[in-house]
């Protein structure tokens, strides 16, 4: 794939998720694409703490972009069943039988569909992986984009993509202000074998020190993830293996049983991010650049590649003659996608405070709306579709 020129249709900046995955959306096209990234992924050895819940709609991207039917299926795990548990006494369940889907979601360790993708992308004739490569400047002008990297080469562009991440080097580089809030917790994740199986049923508890998620792994192993204010955060990443068991079992009633902890816990900031844009001339921000919300409803992942697959297909369509930088086609994008991020970003703030306000009139109120959802099957089902992307 060593291609002379440095004169690209397309260059994607930033390797992740979202990013690799725009990349071999334009496998086979006439687009000449270059992504951009510091360092290739490092093959998985053992469990992977960081996973993701992959939503039927994305797995249709990612089986689109052929990355998907690579992945062994012993390592990708179907919700069949989610079980979801306010502060209070409130339940709400979701079944991808009730809801006539194959599953909720599939659970997948994030290092393996990186991989994935990483080998899917180094196959396509028409993308050229630069990797190490570090952005040092990026300049445009009405007819092309320009990035400098710090090893000298200049590489130019009809269209340069941000997908960098939070913090952003290409948006802010570009000029695009961005607001940031902090929510003050992390995001402590681990794996766990269980005593007792899964079945295949996700967990979540809406707890007055966060929200407890519980993720179901192949040979009844799980992903733990539990938003939390830093306080608890930092306790619980400095407990010992059975400390650490011990509590998680404990905060999650003990649903599977004693635990044993198979990959150290960790643990990252969670943060609230709104750019004031998502397109300007040349340039069009997707995945984390573009929005960044709470995990509590494992749709952080979701968007980024909703955002790759919308971007790609408006692509894909254009005629030959058409300049795929446009900023008029750049804000069709814009709009299209406008509706899932805001309400998925409203919801998942909402939430979020909604739980973390201790008042009892309040949690009593939330409790009972959850059972209230929870025992109406049509709106059950309702919004089981619309947050695996069938709708």
């Amino acid at each position: 794939m060593g291609r002379e020129t440095n004169d690209f249709d397309i260059l994607i900046v930033g390797g992740g998720l979202a990013g690799v995955s725009l990349a071999c959306a334009l496998r086979g096209s006439r687009y000449r694409v270059g992504l951009i990234e510091q360092n290739l992924p490092q093959p998985v050895a053992g469990w992977d703490s960081r996973v993701y819940a992959i939503s039927p709609a994305n797995v249709d991207f990612l089986r689109d972009c052929g990355a998907w039917e690579h992945l062994p299926r012993g390592l990708v795990t179907p919700v069949e069943r989610m079980d979801v548990h306010g502060d209070a006494g409130g339940w709400l369940a979701f079944s991808a039988y009730e809801c006539g889907m194959q599953a909720l979601a599939w659970i997948v360790e994030g290092g393996r569909i990186a991989q994935e993708l990483w080998e899917t992308a180094r196959r396509q004739s028409n993308v050229e992986v630069i990797c190490p490569a570090v952005p040092a400047a990026l300049s445009r002008n009405e007819t092309s984009a320009t990035l400098a990297l710090q090893d000298g080469r200049t590489l130019t562009a009809s269209l340069v993509i941000g997908a960098d991440g939070v913090n952003s080097w290409v948006r802010e580089q570009s000029g695009i202000a961005a607001e940031i809030r902090p929510y003050g917790e992390l995001g402590v994740v681990a794996n766990f074998h269980c005593e007792n199986p899964h079945f295949g049923v996700a967990f979540q508890w809406f707890r007055d020190d966060g929200v407890l998620a519980w993720l179901p792994l192949p040979d009844n192993h799980m992903s733990m993830v539990w938003s939390t204010p830093e306080a608890n955060a930092q306790s619980l990443l400095a407990c010992s293996e059975d400390e650490l068991c011990e509590r998680v079992a404990a905060a999650g009633q003990h649903q599977l049983g004693d635990l044993r902890l198979v990959t150290p816990q960790a643990g990252f900031p969670l943060r609230w991010m709104k750019p004031e844009t998502v397109v300007a001339s040349r340039l069009a921000l997707i995945g984390d650049a573009a929005h960044a919300v709470h995990p509590l409803s494992g749709h952080g992942i979701n968007l980024g590649f909703q955002d790759a697959s919308v971007l790609a297909e408006m692509l894909l369509a254009l005629p030959d003659f058409r300049d795929c930088g446009e900023v008029s086609i750049l804000q069709r994008y814009a709009r299209v996608r406008a509706e899932e991020v805001l309400l998925v970003r409203g919801a998942t703030d909402g939430l979020q405070r909604l739980f973390r306000q201790g008042r009892v009139p309040l949690g009593l109120l939330r409790n009972a709306g959850m059972s209230l959802v929870g025992s109406i099957s049509p709106l059950r089902s309702m919004l089981a579709r619309y947050a695996a992307g069938l709708y």
